[in-house]
């Protein structure tokens, strides 16, 4: 029985080499791009415009605004906010091609004002008129 056990592994070791498929690497031709060709350019001519908007709402406080202006070489503006304690913020830039200069700017003083609750006493009594019972 060892015998047969041994024959059949080498007859199946045998088999495998005698029927092993033999063939070259398959050989794809070198993919060919046509160089690029660009026809057309992208570098647009500088676009001049104007723009600006402000925004006063008084049921939210909302109070703000923006205004920018270019010519295709300088471009500038300016934004305002009002900020929560009264004063606005003033952003002024300016850009010449070589990097944007700022400034910023605060006018107005502050407003002060007093704290009133939206709410009334609580209506219950105080802990006060109930003694701690020991």
């Amino acid at each position: 029985m060892k015998f047969l056990a041994i024959f059949v592994l080498v007859a199946v070791a045998v088999a495998e080499d005698a029927y092993k498929p033999s063939y070259s690497a398959p050989a794809y031709p070198a993919p060919a791009y046509p160089a690029p060709g660009y026809s057309k350019s992208y570098d647009y001519p500088p676009q001049p415009y104007n723009f600006a908007y402000d925004v006063k709402d008084e049921p939210s406080y909302n109070d703000f605004g923006h205004q920018e202006t270019a010519d295709g070489k300088v471009t500038s503006g300016s934004y305002k906010v009002v900020l929560p304690d009264g004063r606005t913020q003033v952003f002024t830039y300016k850009d010449e091609g070589y990097g944007l200069v700022a400034s910023v700017k605060t006018e107005g003083a502050i407003k002060s004002y007093d704290y009133k609750p939206a709410y009334n006493a609580p209506a219950y009594p105080s802990p006060a008129a109930y003694p701690a019972k020991y």
